[in-house]
């Protein structure tokens, strides 16, 4: 492998239960292989040789889906090779309803240090709406066991303009997340995907969803009151106390290669992108033939540079045209000069001649800004 990466993704698939808006690579738990499906994975993961990480993140899914034992048995194995000194940041995704106090133990003695929370939203009646299935008394309990347990570099994630969801709601849930003291925020518009129940429900006139206008209040609500309360706005979607950036997201923007594991799971390796097997027993049957991926794809000098300006737009720093010159070779100004001088006129790019990176009005906007760096 030319140089390897710093970074790997490890996907758990299972879930006690689907939620209306997911269309991630997830299945129910029930009657599932869980021990055959950690066994594959592990054997994925340690095909790799992985000496070195700086970032770990193990998603899903819901990771803490599994029982405690199962749970221990991944977190021990993953690390079993890795030169703990080196491991700067170790994420593991949780549901408030599936982490019991055993879990927390495991996580505990394990080398986790930051934990990711699917909160959602703290309104009970929008919680059931989404199929989620904890309720704001869980959040709480799991969030204090979590503290009394060392956890301090806790994130959560929200989701606004739900169905039928007003600004005083969104305003209620900002104050309730600032509440609880942790150093990371998460905060998604709500995205319609296909073969989803909200998606569905859409289609048949039946999700009441805010306006355009309505979600663009909320979306400035959310960044004011974040930044008035000390955490810096470093992506479209997160919100940080400083030194608390998300690192292993941070890898994805900007465009690092790291080790994608698991039923589903993406990786991007010496410029190459790739996709493992799924469903489960695919995935499964392909680990035991010595190959786990599904599809790959090489990508070429322009897709690089425009998945480099796609991905690096969507932090609050952006893509600093000097780095992207010497990573390249080529004249950014040549290529992207007239779209951008369109974007700042527009008023959706800052006027920085370093830097290319949105405003706020941009940022609202998110990929459809990205997407005119995208030439044919």
């Amino acid at each position: 492998m030319l140089n390897k990466p710093n970074s790997a993704y490890v996907h758990i698939p299972f879930c006690t239960q689907i939620c209306y808006y997911c269309d991630f690579s997830k299945v129910f738990i029930k009657n599932q292989p869980v021990d055959a499906y950690l066994e594959a994975l592990i054997k994925e993961f340690q095909s790799y040789e992985i000496k070195k990480l700086r970032t770990l993140y193990i998603g899903g899914g819901t990771p803490t889906s599994i029982t405690a034992s199962q749970l221990d048995y991944l977190l021990s194995q993953l690390v079993k090779d890795l030169d703990l000194s080196y491991l700067e940041e170790f994420t593991i995704e949780a549901n408030p309803g599936d982490l019991d106090a055993e879990k927390i133990q495991v996580l505990k003695k394990s080398a986790v240090n930051r934990v990711s929370l699917g909160v959602q939203t703290f309104n009970d009646k929008h919680l059931k709406q989404i199929g989620r299935s904890h309720n704001q008394a869980q959040i709480y309990s799991t969030i204090n066991s979590l503290k009394e347990a060392g956890f301090y570099n806790i994130s959560i994630d929200l989701i606004y303009a739900l169905p039928g969801q007003t600004l005083e709601e969104v305003k209620e849930n900002v104050a309730k997340a600032l509440a609880l003291d942790i150093p990371h925020l998460s905060l998604y518009s709500l995205i319609l995907e296909h073969h989803t129940v909200f998606m569905n429900k859409m289609r048949r006139g039946k999700l009441n969803l805010p306006t355009e206008d309505l979600e663009a209040e909320m979306f400035d609500y959310i960044i004011e009151e974040m930044e008035a309360n000390g955490f810096e706005h470093y992506e479209i979607s997160n919100f940080s106390k400083p030194g608390y950036y998300s690192q292993h997201n941070l890898m994805y923007w900007n465009n690092d290669e790291y080790y994608g594991c698991g039923a589903g799971a993406s990786g991007y390796l010496n410029g190459i992108r790739y996709r493992n097997r799924v469903p489960i027993q695919h995935y499964l049957k392909a680990v035991e033939e010595g190959n786990a991926r599904l599809s790959e794809e090489k990508l070429s000098l322009n897709e690089m540079m425009e998945e480099e300006l796609f991905l690096g737009l969507r932090k609050k720093s952006g893509v600093s045209i000097a780095k992207f010159e010497k990573k390249f070779g080529r004249s950014f100004n040549q290529r992207y000069g007239a779209i951008v001088a369109e974007l700042r006129e527009k008023g959706l790019l800052v006027n920085d001649e370093a830097v290319i990176r949105m405003t706020k009005k941009g940022l609202f906007l998110g990929d459809s800004v990205a997407e005119k760096f995208i030439l044919e």
